[in-house]
């Protein structure tokens, strides 16, 4: 399909593109390529074609998951540089 340098220059003020006018035909070229090489994938049958989410099969490869003993409160405020009350003491960061 072939697009015309009005066309190009009309989509250009429609996207907020500014292209300098010595570009404009390369533009003209690059847009009527992708028309024409899409208009090639639209004679493709995909009559019987299942739709995908993604070109490759994905698996999860996250471990299962499975309930155990978590950390006991003073394990988990071992390292910590500061602790009040049982929690983990951090800097204000919010103003009154």
């Amino acid at each position: 399909m072939k697009i015309s340098a009005e066309e190009v220059k009309k989509i250009a003020l429609l996207s907020r593109l500014e292209f300098a006018p010595e570009r404009v035909e390369a533009v003209e070229k690059q847009l009527s390529d992708i028309l024409s090489y899409m208009e090639l994938i639209e004679q493709a049958n995909i009559e019987n074609i299942e739709p995908t989410a993604h070109a490759v099969a994905l698996s999860n490869v996250m471990r299962d998951d499975v309930p155990h003993e978590s950390l006991s409160n003073e394990k988990a405020l071992q390292n910590a540089p500061e602790a009040e009350n049982g929690y983990f003491k951090v800097p204000k960061v919010i103003q009154d």
